[in-house]
């Protein structure tokens, strides 16, 4: 993150991102993030993927979406992305994605959209956090240790998440992290507002899905992606959104890893609106490997 930048920048920034460009039916390009080095951020393929699934899509609202990576994406070049619109019923229609960078897949999607309709309501109750007013922002904590970074890592560490502002209710410690359980939260919002376009807010919260949950399976062993010895990677995403939302809006991100093993962990997340509505539920399977230790 470039501190030259406003809030509005960052944000019109992402959002023209995530605006993929139709480039003939059912086939899309996604940009690149301006400045990205090395490898794209998961979170910036599964949003232009479900933007893609977006667009061919009419009277639907997607609710579900299931990713799996392949490859890392290249920074130096677009994504394209292949819709196959494999059923349009009444009331729910699926597409699958395939996300390719010169000629090979990196990412394979499935989603689910269904037309709205009332139903039968319950969900679970969101947990008693400190608001987001009284909690820092992860940007300013971590510029605070930039001198302490590794240099190969500080760049990554101070430019990702840039257009999303994020308030860890317990912030963990990237220098020297300690054993602790496997549970997470914090707030995250885009960090200006955007037009009322429901899919846009969607693909914003896809994004920002990506953010904040890997690292909770690696809790309770006092390792960070940050460590030289530890590869870090996402190997799946599942996300379903049960209730419409603003992603410009205080979203509460409460998280827990109920497994790891087999350099493998599992993660799961809730996010919630302010007021309390559970909005959305996620999963993801990660790499956390320790070098040496296979």
């Amino acid at each position: 993150m470039t501190d030259k930048q406003s809030p509005e920048q960052l944000t019109a920034g992402l959002v023209a991102l995530l605006d993929v460009e139709e480039i003939d039916t059912d086939l899309y390009r996604g940009a690149r993030q301006p400045g990205g080095r090395g490898r794209v951020f998961g979170g910036q393929v599964i949003a232009q993927a479900l933007q893609s699934a977006q667009r061919s899509t009419e009277g639907k609202d997607a609710h579900s979406l299931h990713a799996y990576f392949m490859r890392p994406g290249d920074e130096n070049h677009p994504i394209i992305f292949r819709v196959v619109r494999d059923f349009e019923g009444r009331s729910f229609a699926t597409r699958r994605v395939i996300a390719m960078q010169q000629g090979r897949p990196i990412l394979n999607m499935a989603a689910s959209f269904q037309t709205p309709e009332e139903g039968l309501h319950h969900q679970d109750a969101m947990p008693d956090v400190p608001p987001p007013d009284e909690l820092a922002w992860e940007h300013e904590l971590r510029h605070r240790l930039a001198d302490q970074i590794p240099e190969a890592y500080r760049e990554t560490f101070l430019r990702r998440q840039s257009a999303i502002d994020i308030r860890p209710v317990d912030p963990r410690s990237w220098i020297e992290p300690a054993k602790r359980p496997p549970h997470g939260a914090c707030w995250f919002r885009i960090v200006a507002p955007i037009a009322d376009d429901p899919a846009l807010h969607r693909a914003v919260l896809a994004y920002a899905s990506d953010m904040a949950l890997l690292g909770t399976s690696m809790l309770p062993h006092g390792v960070t992606w940050l460590m030289p010895q530890m590869q870090c990677a996402s190997l799946d995403h599942a996300l379903w959104i049960h209730e419409p939302l603003r992603a410009d809006d205080w979203l509460l991100y409460v998280t827990d890893s109920p497994w790891a093993g087999h350099a493998r962990g599992m993660n799961r997340g809730t996010i919630f609106t302010r007021d309390g509505r559970l909005v959305a539920s996620v999963a993801q399977e990660g790499l956390i490997r320790k070098r040496g230790s296979v």
